[in-house]
Parts: C-alpha cells; sequence; structure tokens
C-alpha cells in the first residue's frame, strides 16, 4: 500500500498490484466499503497477468478521514491525483455502487483521462434517490433514515446492509460478517457524509460524457438499486452493453461469483 495525496491534502490509501502486468485495471468500490470487496476479483486478474491499482475512497478503508470533501467531484479529483501519481494509461476504470457514479463524474470532471474502458457493477446512478424530475431511484425520507442511522448506530447500519441487503442468493454467516466487518472500517464521518452525497449528487448529466466501451453489469433482485437505474444507465451511455444476472442482489462480485467473474473477465477483453 502507498498513499497519494489528494488535492486538499487527504492522503487516498492505493493498492497497486503488479504494476508491470501487461494491462492495467482499477477499481472503486462503493458505500459504505472499501477496496477489499475485490478480493475475489483481484485474484483472478492477477492470475491473468493484469496489473490491479484499486483505491480506498477518502474516509473509507486506510485512507484519511477529512471532515469534508466527499462530493463526487472531489472524490473523482483524488482518482485523477492517483492516476497522475501512478502515470496510468488506457486502463479499464471499474466501479461498484457508489464507486461506479464516482467512475462516471471521473469521465465528466476528468475528461476520463486514462481510461479506455468502463465496467459499471450495481452502480448508483445517475441519481440514486427520486426527485420531482426524476421517480426513480430510492425514496429520499428512505435515504435520510439510513443517514440517521449512520449517525446514531452505525453497527446496526453495517450489519443491515450485510446481511439484508447485499445479496439475493444464499450466503454463509461467515460471508456475511466479512461484508459487515468490511463496512464497519468505515469512518463514521466518511459513512454519513458519502450517503448525503447519495442522496443529493444529480450524475445525469454524467452519462453523456463516456465516450468508451461500457459494460454494465446489474442483479435482477437488486434492492439497493433499482433495474430502472441500470436502464437509464445503458439508455444514456452510447454503445453500452448491458448485462443481468438473474439471481443477484446489490453485492453483484459475490452473490454469483463464478458466473460474474466470468461476465467481467469476458468484459475486459471485449
Amino acid at each position: 500500500m502507498i498513499y497519494v495525496k489528494a488535492t486538499d491534502g487527504t492522503k487516498i490509501a492505493v493498492y497497486d498490484y503488479n504494476p508491470q502486468g501487461r494491462e492495467t485495471v482499477f477499481l472503486v468500490h462503493g458505500w459504505p466499503l472499501s477496496h477489499k470487496i475485490y478480493e475475489y476479483q483481484i485474484q483472478r486478474l492477477l492470475d491473468k497477468d493484469y496489473r490491479v491499482t484499486a483505491v480506498d475512497l477518502r474516509g473509507f478503508g486506510c485512507s484519511d478521514t477529512p471532515a469534508g470533501g466527499y462530493t463526487y467531484d472531489q472524490m473523482a479529483q483524488d482518482i485523477y491525483s492517483v492516476v497522475c501519481a501512478l502515470k496510468l494509461r488506457n486502463f479499464t476504470m471499474v466501479g461498484f455502487s457508489m464507486g461506479g457514479a464516482v467512475a462516471l463524474r471521473y469521465m465528466n470532471r476528468c475528461r476520463g483521462c486514462g481510461v479506455k474502458r468502463l465496467i459499471l457493477l450495481s452502480a448508483a446512478a445517475p441519481c440514486w434517490t427520486q426527485r420531482s424530475d426524476y421517480p426513480y431511484g430510492l425514496p429520499r425520507e428512505y435515504v435520510n433514515q439510513l443517514i440517521y442511522l449512520a449517525s446514531t448506530d452505525r453497527p446496526q447500519l453495517c450489519r443491515n446492509f450485510a446481511w439484508d441487503q447485499l445479496f439475493a442468493s444464499p450466503q454463509t454467516p461467515a460471508a456475511k460478517e466479512w461484508f459487515e466487518g468490511i463496512a464497519l472500517s468505515a469512518s463514521g464521518v466518511g459513512t454519513v457524509e458519502a450517503a448525503i452525497s447519495l442522496r443529493d449528487e444529480d450524475g445525469r448529466e454524467d452519462l453523456k460524457t463516456v465516450c468508451v466501451p461500457t459494460v454494465i453489469i446489474h442483479g435482477a433482485k437488486d434492492t439497493v438499486v433499482s433495474d430502472d437505474l441500470a436502464r437509464l444507465q445503458h439508455e444514456g451511455i452510447r454503445g453500452s452493453k448491458l448485462c443481468t444476472l438473474e439471481n443477484s442482489g446489490h453485492g453483484i462480485m459475490y452473490d454469483e461469483l463464478e458466473r460474474f467473474n466470468e461476465i467481467f473477465m469476458q468484459a475486459l477483453s471485449d
């Protein structure tokens, strides 16, 4: 692990596996997790001689926890700082859940610097919550309750997320406890502030700026990111491909592990 300083001095934890690999895959995690959620993809990628670069977003994992800067603009800028520090070029960017929304903001704000391919996993985009001109996503009142729970009983929030909201397929208690532990590793500040961004950010313009081959992988039984959001991504990103896993929920990279890995690895070579 190394640290890269963001524009406001925040230290972003970066994990750079196999730097001499033949091609780079850049992994961005979702809320309220860390790069560890990609454990069963990182090994598969390394076996195929990919270079894998993963980050912990600010406030999560081993990154610094500043008081602010949890907007999509700043988190996209954090990624740009990493891309510049490691001199990354011609890489595939992968974003899960909130990380997918941040990856899309990177394509807009940073003009997709260095990205040759985009893979969106259960992406919380373009808007995660409903608004007057946007009837999709979750009710704002529901997300407000999540933010309140994060502010008053974050352990219960993490338990609910890992045990009740991530998976549609049967998982062992040990696997759920593992995901719960990853969620608990986040800071309280990061968990709350990033949830506010999830509620308030509008990424509809971001979709129009994507001009690289894009694959969207979505779980048909996802109750966190609806089918409507996957459809809007597909319609809004020109030439994108939508793949649906019929027995997966939000935890797309683990719910149907082998099937997902097949689709994911194929997406890297399409």
